[in-house]
């Protein structure tokens, strides 16, 4: 039984692309209505390729996006700048998002994610592509609907919470690094699969764990994640959970969590700012399977007889100068009464 062939790559972009590659860029260009330069923008913010004019490369799909663009810009929901931000936002995720499922299908289909795929999984994929992709579509959009209406939502506790006041938007939260420990001696000793598992498992694990909480995932770098919380309770369980879960995972190494609390500039679905800069510092400071909190969380969880802190020595850190941190424990269970009998 002989393999299948390769598939043609420009058959597989129209079979993706929902459409015919039938336009140059010159086409895409006047059919739209947007300028050659800002055209070329458009498609950089994206992330696709430069093409020279006279190349056909573009869809009815692709002469519409520029369209719809051109029409918010010219309706004045945008302005360019915004424009090509947003476009930016769009592009750089769907690429991760893309890379990621051809990734699954592959490792779904028997083939190591190292390995180069083979003419048979390359069929299959394009085939469950082909038959199934009208059901990804909707996904996409009901998942980008609801992480919409969350950060609408929080955009709308923080203007009630600011009560009218005016200037940059920095909203106060708790904001909380989980770092893995030992991750670099980690990937001399294990094989580059082992460790995108390790990795992996970690993100899915810390995300879970974020979500279920309450709170917010703000990007993950690798052996590292960055999350938020609108309170510092949530915040603190957050860090407290996501310790303990790596800790009973003994493949696993341990983490260790430095969360502060204060306000932050959150610009391109990222957090900037002191606050930010603390909870890195922080997590420095914690021993492998801790929570390390600032001053102020800890001032604000001091009420809760659910959680124990331990102040510890004093420190100074690199660019905020000497800090307080503080040890964030549960609280042990209450202690049962010793059963005493009674003689009579």
């Amino acid at each position: 039984m002989t393999s299948p062939e390769l598939p043609d790559p420009r058959h597989v972009e129209e079979m993706l692309l929902g459409g015919e590659l039938r336009y140059t860029r010159r086409d895409a260009v006047r059919l739209s209505g947007v300028t050659r330069e800002f055209s070329g923008r458009v498609w950089r913010a994206f992330g696709y390729p430069s093409m020279p004019d006279d190349t056909v490369a573009y869809t009815e799909g692709d002469v519409a996006a520029l369209g719809r663009i051109r029409a918010l810009i010219d309706d004045g929901v945008l302005d360019e700048d915004s424009a090509i931000r947003l476009v930016r936002a769009f592009g750089q995720t769907m690429a991760r998002l893309a890379e990621w499922q051809v990734n699954l299908l592959v490792a779904m289909l028997g083939d190591r994610p190292d390995d180069a795929p083979t003419p048979e999984s390359v069929d299959r994929i394009l085939r469950i592509a082909d038959e199934y992709i009208t059901e990804f579509e909707p996904l996409v959009l009901h998942a980008w609907r609801r992480q919409l209406a969350a950060a609408a939502t929080r955009g709308i506790a923080t203007a009630e919470a600011r009560g009218g006041e005016t200037g940059p938007l920095r909203p106060h939260v708790a904001i909380g690094f989980a770092d893995m420990v030992s991750f670099t001696q980690m990937s001399r000793e294990v094989d580059e699969i082992e460790l995108a598992r390790v990795v992996e498992w970690f993100e899915e694990t810390a995300s879970d764990i974020i979500a279920s909480c309450g709170g917010r995932l703000v990007k993950t770098l690798g052996d590292e994640v960055l999350f938020s919380a609108e309170t510092p309770r949530v915040g603190a369980e957050i860090a407290l959970t996501i310790a303990a879960e790596i800790k009973d995972e003994t493949e696993i190494p341990d983490v260790r969590v430095g969360v502060a609390y204060g306000p932050v500039l959150a610009l391109m679905g990222d957090v900037f700012g002191t606050t930010v800069n603390l909870a890195a510092r922080l997590t420095s400071l914690a021993r492998p399977g801790t929570v390390v909190v600032d001053e102020e969380l800890a001032r604000l969880l001091d009420a809760s007889d659910e959680l124990a802190l331990t102040r510890i020595v004093r420190r100074p850190v690199r660019g905020l100068g000497i800090v307080q941190p503080y040890v964030l424990r549960r609280s042990p269970p209450p202690e049962k009464p010793a059963d005493v009998s009674w003689r009579s």
